[in-house]
C-alpha cells in the first residue's frame, strides 16, 4: 500500500510541477501590447509566440494529474457509508471539492489564455482604440491555481490512504497469535493421582 501511495504522489507532484512551469512559461511568452503593431485604417498585427502550445501543455498535464488522483482514491460517495470516522470523511470532502474548484479555473485559465493569445494569428481587426492582448497573470495565475489544486488533491489521496491503512491494521489479529497452537479442551472428569511408586518401578524397572 505504502508503495502504491508514494508511486502516484510522485507521479501527481511532476505533473502539477509540470503545470506550473509550463503556465508560467506561458506568462514569459505571451504577447505583450508593446509587441503588437497597428497598421491603419483597422488592423492589429500580432508576432507568433509558444504561448499557445505552453498553456495547451499545462493545461493537459494538470488534467492528467487530476484524473490519477481521483482514480487512485476512488469514489468518495461510495466511501461515506464504510467504516471511515466522521472527521477524516469530512476532511476528505473538503480537500476533494477545494481542488476541483482550483482545478476548474485554472484549467479555464489556461485554456482560455492560450486560445486568446493566438486567436488573433498576424493581423486582426482594431477593437475599440486599441489591440487586444492577453491581460497579464492570466497564465500565471493559472499556474498557481495548478499547484494548488494538485497539493489539494494529494492532501485528499493520503487522508483517505492512512484511514484505509488504520482500517486494515485495526482488522488484523497480532502477529503472536497465528503460530500459538491451540490444546484440547479440558476434560469434565476429575484428575486420577498415582501413586508415586508407580513411577519409580516404571523408571527403575
Amino acid at each position: 500500500m505504502e508503495r502504491k501511495v508514494l508511486r502516484v504522489c510522485v507521479a501527481v507532484g511532476f505533473l502539477g510541477v509540470l503545470a506550473a512551469a509550463l503556465g508560467f512559461a506561458a506568462e514569459g511568452t505571451r504577447i505583450k501590447g508593446s509587441q503588437v503593431h497597428y497598421t491603419p485604417p483597422d488592423t492589429c498585427t500580432y508576432p507568433r509566440s509558444p504561448a499557445l502550445g505552453l498553456g495547451l501543455g499545462a493545461a493537459v498535464a494538470l488534467m492528467i494529474a487530476q484524473v490519477i488522483i481521483n482514480v487512485a482514491a476512488g469514489c468518495i460517495c461510495c466511501k461515506r457509508n464504510s467504516q471511515y470516522s466522521n472527521s477524516n470523511w469530512t476532511l476528505s470532502l473538503v480537500y476533494f471539492v477545494v481542488s476541483w474548484f482550483t482545478f476548474v479555473i485554472a484549467f479555464l485559465l489556461l485554456l482560455t489564455g492560450a486560445a486568446l493569445n493566438d486567436q488573433h494569428g498576424e493581423e486582426s481587426m482594431y477593437f475599440g482604440n486599441y489591440c487586444y492582448v492577453v491581460k497579464p497573470g492570466v497564465f500565471a495565475g493559472g499556474a498557481v491555481l495548478s499547484l494548488s489544486s494538485i497539493t489539494l488533491g494529494i492532501l485528499y489521496y493520503l487522508t483517505l490512504s492512512s484511514a484505509e491503512n488504520r482500517m486494515q491494521w485495526g482488522a488484523t489479529p497480532y502477529p503472536n497469535q497465528g503460530g500459538i497452537a491451540m490444546g484440547p479442551p479440558p476434560s469434565s472428569q476429575p484428575p486420577v493421582f498415582v501413586p508415586e511408586d508407580t513411577y519409580t518401578r516404571r523408571q527403575f524397572p
